[in-house]
């Protein structure tokens, strides 16, 4: 048995959550939504002696987002259905996550949205460092390929349409299928 995936990727403050929440409500099946803030708000992490230097953030973040990565594989293959949020921040990652979903069905969504409308949802919100959604929209979407990109400014509800419709009607190769084949071509050539 194993379980579906739909990745949400986005700049931090681009809506994954809401659209996520949105989704879970609309799908047929149950989803389980799943995030890294949900690592962090639980008191996963040692914040506290974090924030004091008992431990660097920077020697541990590293592992803490491998075994977040390895976690989505374990889920799925588990047979539960995901909607996982993320900021695959770079191509590493991206590579990484191709590989460790091989097998999976995966639906890959971008959410796109311009820059002033993140660093204003940033500001609002008032829990992300300030600066953090300008470093995530200059790299976000520079590499790989979706099932589906939708624009963040548009209402939860029309982009959750959306994406349902688009995963109802999904079909393979999937982006991750096709950047998988596409990193094994590559490593023929290279040979």
């Amino acid at each position: 048995m194993r379980g579906n995936v739909i990745l949400l990727h986005g700049a931090s403050s681009s809506g994954k959550t809401t659209l996520a929440r949105a989704l879970q409500a609309r799908l047929d099946a149950p989803f389980w939504h799943y995030s890294i803030d949900h690592f962090r708000g639980t008191g996963v992490l040692p914040d506290e002696r974090i924030a004091r230097g008992d431990f660097a953030w920077d020697a541990m973040r590293p592992a803490f987002f491998e075994g977040f990565h390895r976690c989505l594989p374990a889920l799925a293959h588990a047979g539960n259905a995901l909607i996982v949020e993320h900021i695959v921040e770079t191509p590493a990652w991206l590579s990484r996550l191709v590989h460790l979903l091989e097998g999976l069905d995966v639906f890959f969504v971008a959410l796109r949205c311009p820059l002033p409308e993140l660093e204003k949802r940033e500001r609002e919100r008032g829990d992300r460092r300030a600066g953090e959604a300008r470093g995530d929209h200059a790299t976000v979407h520079g590499f790989g390929v979706y099932d589906l990109e939708v624009d963040a400014t548009r209402p939860v509800a029309v982009n959750a349409d959306a994406v349902v419709s688009a995963w109802r009607a999904r079909k393979h190769p999937s982006a991750f299928e096709r950047m998988l084949a596409g990193e094994r071509a590559a490593a023929r050539e290279v040979r």
